[in-house]
């Protein structure tokens, strides 16, 4: 997990906004952005903090905010040309990233733990992973010496045994 969040980290840093900015480009590639609202509303964004990441991402010439033809004082979030070919290096750094971590597997059991990892997170309680990726970080950097650090509720402690994995870098 560790491996798998240093190389994402990597890859999203220069994007305005890390791990959260990139969210808003996937989402706004998938045609899922919508309003800004409605997108700080699927990506369990404060609608405050959505607005300066916005400015962030226009600013960098990534993101549009336009007028919605039905509500005008609402704004709809589209790519740029710019912002969708950030977003296609992205992706591609990403998987290059999520193989590196996947290197000692073979090809099947990939393929087989990114189905079941899929499964697991269509089947959980939604959860925002920019948090749950901050709150391990941020507990690994508090614990003390020689103690694990606590397990964020959000994501529980799996039952001994249970094999511990990175999910994919986006849904497959």
């Amino acid at each position: 997990m560790r491996s798998y969040l240093r190389a994402i980290d990597e890859v999203v840093a220069g994007v305005p906004g890390g791990p959260r900015g990139y969210q808003v480009l996937a989402a706004a590639g998938r045609g899922e952005a919508g309003s800004q609202l409605a997108l700080a509303q699927h990506l369990g964004v404060d609608r405050t903090v959505m607005t300066y990441l916005l400015d962030d991402l226009e600013s960098a010439g990534l993101v549009e905010r336009r007028p919605d033809p039905a509500d005008r004082r609402a704004r709809r979030i589209s790519l740029t040309t710019d912002g969708g070919a950030r977003l296609c290096a992205l992706e591609r750094a990403l998987r290059g990233a999520e193989e590196a971590v996947l290197a000692p597997l073979a090809e099947d059991e990939r393929t087989v733990l990114r189905e079941l990892l899929a499964r697991i997170a269509l089947g959980s309680a939604p959860v925002n992973p920019c948090q749950v990726a901050e709150e391990l970080q941020a507990a690994e950097l508090s614990a003390p010496r020689g103690r694990a650090p606590r397990r964020s509720a959000a994501a529980p402690t799996p039952p001994p045994g249970t094999p511990r994995a990175a999910t994919p870098a986006s849904p497959r």
